[in-house]
């Protein structure tokens, strides 16, 4: 019997690994394994952080996924793993490919003024919230957001605005949303396109990337 191809999934900041519910590759031939955030050790910097994610992988050439800050990180993680792919969905392969506003931020460090208590208890904002469509959209990140340690979110915001990689890894597989609206496609290159993909595709173009995740992750 053939192995099945190890395909380890890294969600998006501050994200739970129930993002990738509604994702399913064929059970014959694949097994996924889902990785989860960890705290940041005192002073940690990405590299050294994704070395220490790293030690959860027990395959040798894995395929690395991740999403939005995730697939940061699986770019990382690549230094210290002989990945069989690197696959990144609604991210950015290097610094070059933020929005403005980003870069804003990192010469500004406006990022340092983000109000990150309302992040940390949705419960609270829920209460300032009107309307269903904003309801459901809050009562969504309870679901799938998992980290609410203060620590971890400066860390993570800081290790997104401050990513020093300033060249496009070309090994580097991009699927990426035409309708993002955290990385718009204007600032991105060389990638498969989904056609009305936003920033969390992955939980709502689950079809298309079930039908495509394995040919890509094959071919």
């Amino acid at each position: 019997m053939s192995q099945k191809i190890p395909v380890y999934f890294m969600p998006g900041l501050a994200a739970s690994p129930l993002i990738f519910e509604r994702i399913a590759l064929p059970e014959d031939q694949f097994e996924m394994i889902l990785l989860e955030w960890e705290i940041p050790l005192d002073n940690e910097t990405l590299p050294d952080y994704a070395k220490r994610i790293t030690e959860k992988i027990h395959h040798e050439n894995p395929i690395l996924v991740g999403v939005s800050f995730g697939g940061i990180l699986v770019q990382e993680m690549s230094k210290f793993v002989d990945a069989g792919k690197v696959i990144i969905i609604s991210s950015v392969r290097s610094n070059q490919q933020f929005p403005k506003r980003m870069k804003f931020a990192k010469s500004t460090k406006a990022y340092k003024l983000l109000p990150m208590d309302l992040v940390l208890n949705i419960e609270k904002l829920a209460k300032f919230s009107f309307g269903s469509k904003i309801n459901q959209r809050i009562a969504l990140y309870e679901k799938f957001l998992a980290v609410r340690d203060r620590r971890y979110l400066d860390w993570a915001i800081e290790q997104v605005i401050m990513w020093e990689r300033t060249e496009a890894d070309e090994k580097v597989i991009h699927i990426h949303g035409d309708a993002d609206e955290v990385f718009p496609i204007k600032y991105t290159d060389n990638c498969i396109v989904v056609k009305g993909g936003t920033h969390i595709m992955i939980l709502n173009k689950f079809r298309w990337l079930n039908e495509n995740l394995p040919k890509i992750i094959t071919q």
